[in-house]
């Protein structure tokens, strides 16, 4: 723990230099303003950054990336109090009761209630990662290439269930699919091309940049250009920093959305969306006023921006790790952490132990600086949302193509990002969710190599995947993941659990004659 606090303080007075605390400010700035765009998610707003920091000094380029995911998360409240319009997902629960309070005049209000619980909850998740981080970091090391091969099933499986909970099916052929694009090109351990079909573009394979960009980015400027223009509601902005008695009669409600909003973050593939609006419902069914909820309430409004915030350092524990993602912006993370060198995973305690601690420095900077921005700069921001979509649309896609071709000066990628971005957007069309297609090609490398290193080492005998204590426990956990999606399961539960009821209902009614 000591040993933990010091590389924490290294690693905090490395960033506290002039240089680093203006890139802490404009990142988080260019976050909150990505943030606050509806239709420019977090994910997109990290992928086109990565392609912007890919020469930077490795902490540095982090440092920004990380700043532009907290921002950008909480920047989606400000569309969401005063247009109704979520920014990003994430802050789909804090419009519930955000909208009504700018609708009675107190739109400054709602917005410095968001602002502080997003800091708090920021916080709170920092402190969380700090702490179990190493814990899990450290058990992972007893993991082989048995466990790893497992590990990446797992995050597909998980991933695709999560993102798509009406037919997780689409989600898990969405991870396979990324998963086999994976595959195209040189393989890792004897360099032999694989589905090619003789283009030598093709033999080094499907850069992860340029296909990410184009699920993430350019799918989602096709999907903005169908929507109607959005009108922005006026409204007075008045007193925006609140009381420090206004924010502290909701501590309970605050430190229970932050724990929460942190361990939904920490499971692989479910998201801040999720993290909000469990925090809501549940300070709902906890809370005094919780009928009222929906109608302007501030308890509301600051139990979903604590969870969507908590959720993002928590998103953070299972990246660094077990190298899986806990939600989408994660996952572009996770590639740019890959991209810059540093191998995040049940390694990074041995190989980089201070990175840890690094990356709980970067997320406290990035909310102070979302504290200060968010709290000083309302009135000037809100004007962004006056931007007309027809000029903001051509300034992103111009990003796109610069950020695929500035990694490795190809116009093959170029054609790669339009390709996956036309992919992507017939997926969400279909509703195929695109977050688990990118994961599948983060790990697509990790299960193949591992897959593969794990049958040498065995001499072709399956048995030790399923043998292995922890193999075993992975795998039963994805086939139950599995099997508890599936129809018929879904059926014999409901008619065992609706025999179990009639039984003890017959039984209390017989003793009761």
């Amino acid at each position: 723990m000591l040993e933990g606090l010091i590389m924490f303080g290294e690693g905090l007075l490395g960033f506290l230099k002039p240089k680093i605390l203006f890139d802490v400010l404009w990142a988080t700035q260019l976050g909150i303003i990505v943030g606050m765009l509806p239709g420019l998610t977090a994910t997109m707003g990290v992928a086109l950054m990565t392609t912007l920091t890919f020469k930077m000094e490795t902490s540095n380029a982090v440092l920004i990336l990380v700043c532009m995911y907290v921002g950008a998360i909480y920047g989606g409240s400000r569309s969401a109090i005063l247009l109704n319009i979520p920014g990003t997902p994430a802050n789909a629960a804090t419009a519930v009761d955000g909208y009504p309070l700018a609708r009675q005049g107190r739109a400054g209000r709602a917005i410095g209630i968001a602002t502080t619980g997003s800091f708090i909850g920021t916080f709170i998740g920092m402190l969380m990662l700090a702490f179990f981080t190493p814990l899990i970091g450290n058990f992972a090391l007893s993991f082989k290439s048995f466990e790893f091969t497992w590990l990446a099933i797992f995050g597909i499986v998980i991933c695709g269930n999560l993102t798509a909970p009406k037919d997780p099916l689409k989600g898990w052929i969405s991870g396979f699919l990324g998963l086999f694009v994976a595959m195209i090109g040189m393989e890792g351990i004897h360099a032999h091309i694989r589905f090619s079909f003789g283009t030598v573009a093709l033999s080094g394979g499907i850069a992860l940049i340029p296909a990410m960009v184009g699920v993430f980015g350019f799918s989602e400027i096709i999907s903005i250009m169908k929507f109607p223009v959005i009108e922005v509601v006026k409204t007075k902005i008045e007193r925006v920093i609140p009381k420090p008695r206004e924010v502290l009669k909701y501590w309970k409600t605050i430190v229970r959305s932050g724990i929460i909003g942190t361990f939904i973050g920490a499971v692989p593939g479910v998201g801040e969306d999720i993290a909000a609006w469990v925090s809501y419902d549940i300070t709902k069914r906890t809370s005094k006023d919780g009928h009222k909820f929906g109608t302007g309430i501030e308890e509301g409004l600051i139990a979903a921006e604590t969870g969507n915030n908590a959720c993002v350092a928590g998103a953070m524990i299972p990246v660094l790790s077990l190298a899986i993602p806990g939600s989408a912006p994660a996952a572009v993370l996770l590639a740019a952490m890959f991209i810059h060198g540093v191998r995040p995973g049940p390694l990074i305690m041995i190989e980089f132990p201070e990175f840890v601690f690094q990356v709980s420095a970067m997320v406290l900077l990035a909310s102070a600086a979302m504290l200060i921005l968010g709290l000083s700069l309302v009135r000037a921001l809100v004007k962004v949302l006056l931007v007309p979509r027809e000029k903001l649309m051509p300034i992103v896609f111009t990003l796109c193509v610069v950020g695929a071709f500035a990694i490795q000066a190809r116009m093959f990628d170029v054609g790669v990002m339009v390709v996956f971005g036309i992919l992507g957007y017939y997926m969400r069309e279909m509703d195929y969710p695109v977050a688990p297609l990118v994961l599948g090609i983060i790990l697509g490398d990790i299960l193949d190599k591992n897959l593969r290193r794990a049958l040498i080492l065995s001499d072709g005998n399956i048995l030790p995947f399923f043998t292995r204590p922890i193999c075993t426990v992975i795998f039963l956990i994805t086939l139950l993941t599995i099997v508890s999606r599936m129809k018929w399961f879904t059926y014999l539960t409901g008619q065992a659990v609706t025999g179990i009821k009639s039984l003890f209902g017959r039984g209390g009614r017989g003793e009761n004659r």
